[in-house]
């Protein structure tokens, strides 16, 4: 029987992630996922993908304050502003606004990255459509309001590092909100097309191309690769170009989730071809990924 295993959200996009023993599942995911944003001036985002350091802000959400913490630098608490100045943001296709957040976190951050830096974060009108299999809205993640994976693709993952003489990675590399255990084949979650965990019901949007943060060490923030890029490269091709890992849902029905949820799957897709375990070798190729990062 699949169940919950672990739920995270993450406040601050591209930040550490909070693991909860339940949340409630809004239609841009998780509550508190990704509603934070760090930008440049000109509003474009900022991530770990050039700057892997942002995997050590440890961000909470105290009630209506903001905090943010990072190893060797003094905390920061911001009172969060629902409403006020915005900036604009661009982010892959969307274009739309956030709200600036406290100038202390705009320093704060640009001290931390060495680079002129603000937080924003969502406006009540916040509306952007998610689009794959299953459209639906989503934050400040990359494309989509939930990203799913289950221990036993983990769990593959890692014997193939592993009899490739690498180390094999922990799961919070893929930065997944929801995590399923008891599923005895590896990427069942690609097949999934609507799903039912606790009271919220979940819809299939893609698989998720992975970029460079699987191997960005999230305890540490410093980049750690080769893997698991390299291993999911010999079996987990994308035919778009890239390699996936996990899969990418939207909200049919908000709810409340809980670890030890039953994952109850109304409809099934065939198995994917990316399962194939000899694929052609990795090359790069022109494809932006999407990830929730």
């Amino acid at each position: 029987m699949a169940r919950i295993a672990r739920l995270t959200y993450y406040p601050v996009k591209s930040c550490a992630g909070i693991d909860v023993p339940s949340a409630e599942v809004t239609e841009t995911g998780l509550a508190h996922d990704r509603v934070f944003q760090v930008i440049t001036p000109d509003g474009d985002i900022l991530t770990q993908r050039p700057h892997p350091i942002m995997a050590t802000v440890r961000p909470r959400v105290l009630g209506d304050r903001l905090a943010l913490s990072a190893p060797g630098r003094e905390d920061v608490v911001i009172a969060i502003r629902r409403d006020g100045p915005r900036r604009p943001v661009s982010m892959l296709t969307w274009h739309g606004e956030g709200v600036r957040q406290d100038p202390r976190a705009d320093e704060w951050f640009s001290d931390l990255l060495g680079r002129p830096a603000e937080l924003i974060g969502v406006t009540p009108d916040h509306d952007r459509v998610s689009g794959g299999e299953f459209p639906g809205q989503a934050a400040f993640g990359d494309a989509h309001a939930l990203l799913l994976a289950s221990e036993s693709s983990l769990d593959s993952l890692n014997e193939r590092i592993a009899a490739a003489q690498g180390e094999p990675v922990p799961m919070d590399r893929f930065r997944p909100n929801i995590v399923i255990s008891g599923w005895a084949e590896p990427h069942r979650e690609d097949e999934a097309r609507e799903l039912e965990v606790g009271t919220a019901k979940l819809g299939y949007a893609e698989r998720c191309v992975r970029c460079t943060v699987p191997m960005v060490d999230q305890e540490t923030g410093a980049k750690a690769g080769p893997e698991p890029i390299r291993t999911l490269a010999t079996y987990r091709r994308d035919p778009g170009g890239g390699v996936v890992f996990g899969m990418k849902a939207a909200v049919l029905r908000p709810g409340q989730v809980a670890v030890g949820d039953e994952v109850i799957v109304h409809s099934w897709a065939g198995p994917s071809p990316s399962t194939a375990a000899a694929e052609p070798p990795f090359t790069a190729t022109a494809r932006r990924p999407a990830e929730s990062v």
